[in-house]
């Protein structure tokens, strides 16, 4: 198991964030990359979501069929609920 690495951002007045080089090298984060924001029990996780990461996931969903309809009723509600901010 990795240890836990602990580095510090401050937020711009546009609301970015600059990523540590270390923590871009370690993640395979470059320029373009998509990254998500979870939060979960009072964290935000930061998520890049890397062609490793979609390796990663292979095999772990269980469906009894297609997923692509349920798929695209949650991207419509996540635009949304965009829309509504």
């Amino acid at each position: 198991m990795k240890g836990i690495l602990a580095m510090s951002s401050t937020v711009s007045s546009k609301g970015q964030l600059v990523v540590p080089a270390k923590i871009r090298r370690r993640f395979g984060i470059k320029p373009g990359t998509t990254v998500r924001f979870i939060e979960r029990d009072g964290e935000i996780l930061f998520q890049p979501v890397t062609a490793e990461f979609i390796r990663g996931l292979e095999g772990s969903l269980e469906a009894d069929g297609p997923v692509t309809p349920a798929l695209l009723r949650e991207r419509a509600a996540d635009r949304k609920r965009e829309e509504e901010r």
